[in-house]
Order: structure tokens, then C-alpha cells, then sequence
């Protein structure tokens, strides 16, 4: 009786799923080895440079403690940032902002006196999908902001997000060289939907958040994305009556 393993591997070498040339028992042709170093997919390269030996990518918290974090990307911009800092101000709110590098040694200055409740993280220099650079192009990115952060906001960061959320595997190996967390999201703000509708995107979260959540919002970008601050304040009022506090992402972390 033919075994299920062998008709498998019957079957793949009937259909060439072995690749041409490949030899009973290879997986792969010798000639075209499988790219293991190098470009942006590979996460096993230049290990000597890890400051430690796991990752971290956080999307969300597990917890039965009604919390939640609030981040914003793309700043600082002067023409938004300062205006989402007086909504949280006038709200009592934390929040983690993942800076630009770029954006932030041009605009430093209207970050000065205003982190004292809130957070930073490194959300690169120019904005790239780091998903489509290799390793040193990503390390490039990640340290200039890196520095930036600590030279214009005296903070050290230890949290990074990705543009778009695209993680490849350069990227996971880069953060955690620098041992970095890295952090995603669990829920966004609706900037389309609920465009010039804050109360409906207000009604929308106190109804539907869950503990633990990690909010993505923006404070640069399209004007879609001022829906936030129209609806930050029955978004915040809503879930306080509800039992919820809001956190920094690191303080959610330690949760």
C-alpha cells in the first residue's frame, strides 16, 4: 500500500513542485537557492547586531481592565499637531505619538513644553514603506529618528511603528536591534466613513471599544482625519462613564 506521504511526494514531482532540476528528496534547485541574507523579506540577517534575542509586536492587550491607548502618526505639523495636543490637553488625556523624523527636526519647536503627558515613539524619518528596503535602509530610517527624538525631545524612544503597518522582515530585525517594541494597532479611527461626522464616529467607539485597545489616529494628513478631533471629546466623556482610563501605549504595556 502506497503511503499518503508517498503520493504527495509523487504528485510534486509530477508537477514540477519541486522545481526544475530539483532532485528527488531536494526542495530546491541548487542553482536558485532560497534568499536567507539579504533584502527587505530576510529577518535571519546580520544577527550579531540584535541587542536581544525576541521580538515584540503588539496589535493589542489582553486585559479585563477597561483601558485603552491613543496614538496618533505622521506629525508633528504645525498646522494639526498643536491642535490635537489642545484637544487632549482640554480633555485630560495621555497619548503616544509616533513621530517623523523629518517632520520633527523641522517642526520641534511646537512640541517643546507640550510632551509632558504623553508619549513619543519612532515612526521613521521620511515615512518609506519599510517593507520594501533592506536592512541598512530601514537602520538608516529608524536611527536619524531615533536621534532626532532624543535630540529635540530629550526622550528616548522605545516603541516604533511602521508606515502603513508594513512589516517586513528587515524591519522586525532592524527594531529589534535597537530593541525596539514594535507597535500596531487593534482599532483606527474612521477617517473616511465618519468624515464630517464625529458624533457618529464618537457613538461608534464608546459603543464597540474593548480593553486593551490600541488606536490608530492621525495628526497629519488629509482633512479626513480631523473627524479625531471633533469627536475626541465624546469619544473620551463616552468611555469614562463606561469605566474606561486612557493610557500611554507603554503604560498599557505594563498593564
Amino acid at each position: 500500500m502506497v503511503s499518503r506521504r508517498e503520493l504527495f511526494r509523487g504528485a510534486l514531482l509530477a508537477g514540477g513542485g519541486l522545481g526544475t532540476g530539483a532532485a528527488a528528496g531536494e526542495l530546491f534547485d541548487e542553482a536558485e537557492p532560497p534568499p536567507l541574507n539579504g533584502g527587505h523579506a530576510a529577518a535571519a540577517d546580520k544577527l550579531g547586531r540584535l541587542s536581544r534575542g525576541d521580538v515584540r509586536i503588539h496589535y493589542r492587550v489582553s486585559t479585563g481592565t477597561r483601558v485603552a491607548a491613543l496614538t496618533f502618526d505622521d506629525g508633528p505639523l504645525p498646522n494639526w499637531t498643536p491642535r490635537f495636543l489642545d484637544a487632549l490637553d482640554e480633555a485630560g488625556v495621555p497619548a503616544t505619538f509616533f513621530l517623523v523624523g523629518k517632520q520633527l527636526v523641522e517642526h520641534a519647536s511646537i512640541l517643546r513644553g507640550r510632551l509632558d503627558r504623553h508619549e513619543v515613539g519612532n515612526h521613521s524619518w521620511s515615512h518609506p514603506d519599510l517593507a520594501t528596503l533592506d536592512l541598512a535602509a530601514v537602520r538608516r530610517e529608524l536611527e536619524s529618528t531615533h536621534d532626532a527624538i532624543e535630540k529635540h525631545t530629550g526622550r528616548t524612544a522605545t516603541l516604533m511603528r511602521p508606515p502603513y503597518g508594513h512589516l517586513g522582515g528587515s524591519t522586525v530585525l532592524a527594531a529589534v536591534g535597537m530593541g525596539y517594541d514594535i507597535v500596531l494597532w487593534s482599532r483606527s479611527v474612521d477617517e473616511r466613513r465618519y468624515a464630517g461626522d464625529p458624533a457618529g464616529q464618537a457613538a461608534d467607539f464608546v459603543a464597540t471599544l474593548r480593553p486593551g485597545t490600541i488606536v490608530l489616529a492621525h495628526d497629519a494628513g488629509h482633512r479626513g482625519r480631523l473627524v479625531t478631533l471633533g469627536a475626541l471629546p465624546a469619544i473620551v466623556s463616552g468611555l469614562r462613564a463606561k469605566g474606561y482610563r486612557f493610557v500611554t501605549v507603554s503604560e498599557l504595556l505594563r498593564d
